[in-house]
């Protein structure tokens, strides 16, 4: 087999790829013996009808799509081999030349979208500037007024609505005189801004048994947007007590039997909490830092499709304002993918099975899932590649924080391993995965597998996996 490149853009190539009739042969042979054993000629046995009679009673376009179809995947990976291609998605398969008689060469053409080569410059110059990790006595006292709230009682009140207050609601919503919902003795707390937009507002002031009408945007269903005509009524309010601070509190609301020990353990939970988000902030800043000191050439093709598929899942293909915001944020999220794969790839890498269980489990929670049946899940839709090379960005974004520059606005250093626990590497095996072949933005292997031989249609566009 012979197969030439030819670069169309720095994220798309063309592969001509030239297959003797020998090294097709065995594919024929095979796609000759599989038919035989489906097809009844009198006479003959079952798997024993010579191939001249079964090329005359399917026809040899039968034969050839067949043993072209079996073929394709693995002369395309060979020619991705050959030329040092790493695709990114599936390719469109052109210019098929069948072999019309024993003896014929078969060529074929493939473009696909590559991943780009992207040169990363030296990081460890940035600097970065976070708040400092100060816990006041308003922290302190707010979290101690979350968990008083948690244990508070509610009791009727015989006063107007006030923020803050849990009221007993009916409410229903009309368009154009027809009812799109209603609810009956909802419990809703006025403030929480959680229901529609604009009923806090109409709330603040009534009394029980009073009705009052606003016009708000519907926040979901088939009408989700439109204007319509809400009608909320009052059935009753309650105002929440709260319990005395004190040691009493304390025992009911934690392991300590005083309220100081309990101020004292939420004041560290406060500095953990502080230290986190200036790690948080460092990672944010570093990766809008790093983003804009290096170029990242973005295949269009496969931005235009996710575009399409996120807008089109919406049903919003029409939406050209949308479409932007849309394309604007796949952009951002491809150019990250694959300059954070270069870091990864760099810096050499690699995630360990404790890693990706963490991670695993993290994102099965997000989910409200069993791990368990979340993983079995991401298995059998082949995109556990795809969870370890988002471990892997993680990893790569993370080994950047540890060389760069990160003070708090008040001129000291900031110890990112306290700022961002969990970065360092457990050890344990790594997992068995591919770095080029484990991303979000590709097949593991991008391989034709289904290519018709009288047609060259495109081949489906590479499957995504979800985000950071």
């Amino acid at each position: 087999m012979k197969s030439a490149l030819e670069t169309l853009s720095p994220t798309r190539v063309k592969l001509t790829v030239e297959v003797p009739f020998e090294e097709l042969k065995p594919s024929l042979d095979a796609a000759i013996k599989h038919i035989g054993e489906h097809v009844q000629v009198p006479g003959f046995r079952k798997g024993k009808v010579p191939a001249r009679i079964i090329e005359q009673r399917v026809g040899r376009a039968a034969v050839l799509e067949e043993a072209v179809n079996n073929a394709l995947p693995d002369l395309y990976g060979r020619a991705l081999e050959e030329n040092d291609v790493r695709p990114l998605g599936q390719p469109e398969i052109t210019d098929l030349k069948v072999p019309a008689t024993d003896g014929e060469d078969f060529s074929f053409t493939a473009e696909v979208d590559r991943r780009p080569e992207i040169e990363l410059p030296d990081f460890s110059d940035i600097e970065l500037t976070v708040d400092e990790a100060v816990v006041s006595d308003d922290d302190v006292a707010e979290r101690l007024d979350a968990l008083r709230a948690r244990f508070g009682t509610l009791k009727g009140v015989d006063r107007p609505v006030q923020d803050g207050d849990f009221v007993s609601i009916d409410l229903s919503a009309e368009i154009d005189g027809e009812e799109i919902d209603a609810v009956n003795g909802v419990s809703y707390e006025v403030g929480s801004k959680n229901m529609l937009e604009g009923m806090d507002e109409a709330l603040v002031g009534m009394a029980a048994d009073e009705t009052k009408s606003f016009v708000a945007p519907l926040a979901g269903g088939d009408q989700e947007g439109r204007e319509a005509n809400c009608t909320v009524t009052v059935l009753a309010v309650k105002e929440r007590e709260l319990p005395e601070l004190d040691d009493e509190f304390a025992q009911l609301a934690s392991e300590f039997d005083t309220l100081e020990e309990l101020k004292a353990d939420l004041t560290q939970k406060a500095e953990v909490d502080a230290k986190f988000a200036q790690g948080v902030s460092a990672r944010d800043q570093l990766l809008d830092a790093i983003l804009g000191r290096v170029e990242v050439p973005i295949p269009e093709g496969i931005v235009e499709a996710e575009v399409n598929s996120h807008l089109e899942g919406e049903g919003r293909l029409e939406d050209d304002e949308h479409r932007a915001e849309v394309d604007e944020s796949t952009r951002k999220g491809l150019k990250t993918q694959l300059l954070l794969d270069a870091i990864a790839e760099r810096e050499e890498v690699q995630v360990q099975q404790a890693e990706l269980i963490e991670f695993l489990v993290m994102n099965a929670q997000q989910y409200g899932m069993d791990p368990n049946a979340f993983a079995q899940t991401l298995d059998k839709e082949g995109q556990i590649p795809a969870m370890v090379a988002e471990v892997a960005r993680r990893k790569a974004l993370a080994s950047v924080l540890e060389k760069v520059s990160v003070k708090d606005t008040a001129g000291n250093v900031v110890d990112l391993n306290e700022a961002v626990p969990g970065t360092e590497a457990d050890e344990d095996e790594p997992v068995d995965a591919e770095a080029d072949g484990a991303g979000d933005i590709e097949a593991a292997e991008a391989q034709p597998t289904d290519a018709p031989v009288a047609e060259a249609d495109e081949a489906d566009e590479a499957d995504e996996a979800a985000k950071a």
